[in-house]
């Protein structure tokens, strides 16, 4: 196995400033506030204008965004009169482009409902609507859609293509899946994590940290984004895929150069430190784990190759059985993106107690609505 110590050690979050200025920003109904659970992060001066990775995000951004993201599911939830919106409108006036050039099932569902949620208008524009790069150029799509929307959730094939959108395009964009990233995804396994293993109510990021994560799978998009963020929040990533699927070297650059930052920038030496381990025996992967995760075999692309993909991964189905011989901890709790095929996981683990998946995939709604509030809303970013 091959074990690389990369990330910064414990992450720890400044507590000067506590929940009540974020809600000062925030002004959701005060019915609505009293009922949200409300952890307490420090206020960084801005996000980023897009967010194209995960790279893009300090520990104490991620923090403010999983925190809102708690105070807005919670707001969403929570009784009120008859007439009374839920949630402060800042999309009020706002069209958003949902510019898909793949298919989307949660994404899709998350980002609209998010946006008209907040008073914007979501205007989906699918594969049949556009070819990014096809007709016409990518930068000739960009300045074009830019100029007539508010901001921009894009998912693309190459990582390149929802790069020019965000240089181009003039408004904030969002990267809802690309080649080599997929963030939406990692922030709502955050928040999942959050409220499965923080202290009740606290969604504290620093809680996570000493926990295992064991990926089994492919080298996909999701495990890269994990890859630059698990490890600079303590958590230990261990990974599992089949010879020939190793991870992309500009992504194991990405993780380095973030880490290195984290600790020259004072993360310091105290504490539990991220680990990334990588080995092809899923075995070896699980042991102590705290969680186990998969995803699909065979991504939106990869169809021509499913024969051959299923050849590889051979052995790489997450079972009870697996999780026992490999030594995964006793209450292991499992998770996966959706949508997932019988190989990738059996009934048994996907449906049980241990799995975690349908509250991930609700989840992707409220972590996307606090980026739309914060990006495409209350503009906080540079």
């Amino acid at each position: 196995m091959l074990a690389v110590k990369t990330a910064a050690p414990r992450a720890t979050f400044a507590k000067s400033a506590g929940c009540s200025s974020w809600a000062a920003t925030s002004r959701f109904h005060t019915s609505s506030l009293r009922a949200a659970s409300q952890p307490k992060p420090t206020m960084e001066p801005r996000l980023p204008r897009n967010l194209l990775s995960m790279a893009d995000l300090s520990p104490v951004q991620m923090q403010n965004i999983l925190s809102h993201a708690a105070a807005l599911k919670s707001a969403s939830k929570a009784p009120r009169t008859p007439g009374q919106l839920p949630l402060e409108q800042t999309l009020s006036g706002k069209t958003i482009a949902i510019m898909f050039s793949k298919r989307s099932t949660r994404t899709r569902v998350a980002t609209e409902t998010s946006v008209a949620s907040l008073g914007g208008h979501p205007m989906f524009l699918g594969p049949s609507d556009i070819q990014l790069g096809v007709n016409e150029s990518l930068y000739d799509s960009a300045k074009v859609i830019g100029s007539m929307t508010d901001g921009i959730m894009a998912r693309v094939g190459g990582h390149e293509e929802v790069e020019t959108l965000a240089k181009e395009s003039g408004v904030p964009v969002i990267n809802a899946l690309s080649a080599l990233y997929h963030p939406t995804q990692i922030l709502a396994d955050l928040l999942t994590l959050l409220e499965t293993y923080s202290p009740k109510g606290t969604h504290d990021l620093s809680s996570l940290s000493g926990l295992k994560v064991a990926w089994v799978g492919d080298a996909n998009n999701i495990l890269f984004d994990m890859l630059v963020c698990f490890p600079r929040l303590g958590i230990e990533l261990s990974v599992a895929t089949p010879k020939g699927y190793e991870v992309d070297k500009g992504v194991w650059k990405t993780m380095e150069d973030g880490v290195a930052a984290q600790r020259s920038n004072g993360g310091g030496e105290q504490g539990l430190k991220g680990i990334t381990q990588w080995t092809s025996n899923p075995l070896e992967a699980v042991k102590d784990a705290d969680i186990i995760v998969t995803d699909t075999w065979i991504s939106m692309g990869d169809e021509a190759s499913k024969e051959q993909r299923l050849r590889d991964f051979a052995g790489f189905q997450v079972t009870s059985q697996m999780a026992s011989k490999g030594g995964a901890k006793n209450d292991w709790k499992f998770m996966h993106c959706l949508p997932r095929k019988s190989e990738e996981v059996d009934d048994e683990v996907f449906y049980s107690k241990r799995s975690l998946v349908f509250p991930e995939a609700e989840n992707r709604k409220w972590t996307i609505m606090a980026l739309a509030d914060l990006l495409w809303g209350r503009a906080t970013h540079k």
